[in-house]
């Protein structure tokens, strides 16, 4: 049996990975044929695409970058036909998968959705189209079983898989130190180039302010150390750290995080945060236009209430940084902070999501 895989960053590919480790359990023989990294292709997928060459975000980043998206799509379907595959998996990813879950549905190819779009988010219209062309959904967020249950979707919640990734056991272990023993402060700024040249100058703005701690970047394990090179120079108490993430957060007093997964990341390790977002102002723009949540975190998100704090373009500025660093620097507002966290942790669930993903993928193909 087939199975073709299509992430399209890294988090895709992290989840990816412990999806065919899973899927290895149900079905020992299945082949994968993948979109996504080196965590999918270490796991056993024969790698077509990696994703740091699918990394566009943002409405202008795209419209400049069409004729290598539609080049993409065109060579996907090729590749897909040529595979044969008796089921598509898309992870994420909702620009690219949805156009190539409406062509695969009409070549009579199964197709299976995992970790939803936020269609929730923004353009909730989109849903007719998922019903119409995604023959399974399964999602990662408590609320989403509701929204998909209202269009009469299959839906599945299988918990997310984060807390695969991170056990309570885990973030027990890593975070042990308490937070006035921590000498450091994470810098997480993401992880396409395009992002971490708007969010890293603002974060290394506020380091001098802060002369007792070091700081930690983060960096992406697909950019080079030389691409972090200009940004850090003249920065004496900031160092560049890869493929140490999760460490760097765990051992952090605090952490800067730009939007995404890793805010829900920082979370679950227990680590107080600043989340931090400027994008494109064309793409900023229209965003705001059509989001529909009230929130841009997903620690905010699941729990509905303003956690953590968000600086959202022009509020992301060096003034107000500074300030919302020092005050989840206080003893009593990372207390706060880590009380939401655990009622967060107790939302999600108690990991084993790529296990049930495994499962319920495992089943529609043997049910074909």
């Amino acid at each position: 049996m087939k199975l073709y895989i299509i992430a399209g960053k890294a988090s895709g590919d992290l989840h990816g990975s412990n999806l065919i480790k899973a899927l290895k359990q149900q079905i020992p023989n299945l082949q994968y044929r993948i979109w996504g990294g080196d965590l999918m292709q270490a796991a056993g997928g024969v790698l077509v695409k990696h994703y740091r060459e699918l990394a566009f975000m943002g409405f202008w980043e795209v419209l400049k970058n069409l004729r290598t998206i539609w080049h993409n799509i065109r060579f996907c379907k090729q590749d897909i036909l040529r595979f044969r595959p008796d089921a598509v998996v898309f992870i994420d990813y909702p620009g690219f998968n949805l156009r190539i879950a409406h062509w695969a549905k009409q070549q009579g190819i199964p197709t299976i959705y995992y970790i939803s779009p936020q269609i929730w988010a923004w353009h909730s219209s989109r849903v007719h189209a998922i019903k119409r062309d995604v023959d399974k959904m399964l999602v990662i967020l408590p609320f989403e079983t509701e929204f998909y249950q209202k269009y009469h979707m299959q839906v599945e919640y299988v918990g997310h898989p984060l807390l695969d990734v991170l056990s309570p056991a885990d973030t027990a272990l890593l975070s042990t130190s308490t937070a006035s023993a921590r000498q450091s402060i994470a810098l997480l700024p993401g992880s396409r180039q395009q992002e971490i040249r708007r969010i890293l100058p603002v974060m290394l703005s506020v380091t001098a302010d802060f002369p007792d701690f070091e700081f930690v970047v983060a960096g992406a394990s697909a950019l080079p150390e030389s691409f972090y090179s200009d940004f850090l120079a003249g920065y004496p108490n900031v160092r560049l750290e890869k493929g140490r993430t999760y460490d760097i957060l765990a051992s952090s007093a605090a952490a800067l995080v730009k939007s995404g997964t890793s805010t829900l990341e920082t979370a679950l390790i227990g680590t107080p945060q600043v989340v931090c977002y400027a994008g494109n102002r064309l793409s900023y723009a229209i965003a705001k236009r059509v989001i529909n949540v009230s929130y841009i975190s997903l620690v905010n998100l699941i729990l509905d209430r303003p956690l953590v704090r968000e600086l959202i373009q022009d509020e992301f500025n060096t003034s107000n940084l500074k300030n919302a660093l020092a005050e989840i620097l206080t003893p009593e507002s990372a207390e706060k902070i880590r009380v939401g966290y655990a009622a967060l942790r107790h939302m999600l669930g108690d990991g084993g999501a790529s296990e049930r993903a495994a499962k319920s993928i495992a089943q529609a193909l043997t049910q074909k």
